[in-house]
């Protein structure tokens, strides 16, 4: 395991080229609204399926959010944070 590079350098790597960390700074802001949201979870020691049930809503659908795979709305974020007792703060500067 000598040739093993950390994510960190890989990281430092992939955003060195200017297209790519174009595109990196573009999905910040939903990685940052994912993030937030499965700590949240995490925090009230929630698992998915019973954070879709008390949504109405299902399993998948959570499990799509929280890996990027959707492009939720914004009444699907507000119904997920209200679901963790949360709000939903948007900001445009």
């Amino acid at each position: 395991m000598k040739n093993m590079i950390t994510f960190e350098q890989l990281k430092k790597e992939f955003l060195s080229d200017p297209k790519k960390k174009a595109a990196y700074d573009k999905l910040a802001p939903e990685f940052a609204a994912i993030k937030k949201m499965i700590q949240k979870r995490i925090d009230k020691e929630m698992t998915q399926k019973a954070l879709a049930k008390k949504i109405k809503t299902k399993q998948s659908a959570i499990s799509r959010f929280e890996s990027g795979k959707s492009n939720p709305t914004v009444g699907f974020l507000q119904k997920v944070a209200k679901g963790l007792d949360a709000k939903v703060k948007i900001t445009i500067s």
